[in-house]
């Protein structure tokens, strides 16, 4: 079992940053892929980017690429996502989750643990 809980949410006006965390416990974390999703109001559950266990190779979409980055703090069971020159279509609520194959999924089904989820709010 793995208990997921994210924090850094809120309401960011355009082109400004926020830092999402994920701390995570029930296992040993390093051992884990972690990843990070976002679900908009009326939309499927979307990838953002994903960190391996060891040695943090890391999976973006392409809507982020250059603006997001995913990093791990094993010592502190915990992955971050920092985001920057964040648009209004980044509005959506944030998830992260863990696999336990360690691989580098994009894919929401291959995600055995997730998190409660935290609103990220990007106004114009």
């Amino acid at each position: 079992q793995v208990q997921l809980v994210e924090s850094g949410g809120g309401l960011v006006q355009a082109g400004g940053s926020l830092r999402l965390s994920c701390a995570a416990s029930g296992r040993t974390f390093s051992t884990l892929s972690m990843g990070w999703f976002r679900q908009a109001p009326g939309k499927e559950r979307e990838f953002v980017a994903a960190i391996r266990g060891n040695y943090g190779i890391v999976s973006y979409a392409d809507p982020v690429k250059g603006r997001f980055t995913i990093s791990r703090d094993n010592a502190k069971n915990t992955v971050y996502l920092q985001m920057n020159n964040l648009k209004p279509e980044d509005t959506a609520v944030y998830y992260c989750a863990a696999d336990l194959q360690n691989g580098l999924a994009s894919r929401v089904a291959v995600y055995d643990y997730w998190g409660q989820g935290t609103q990220v709010t990007v106004s114009s």
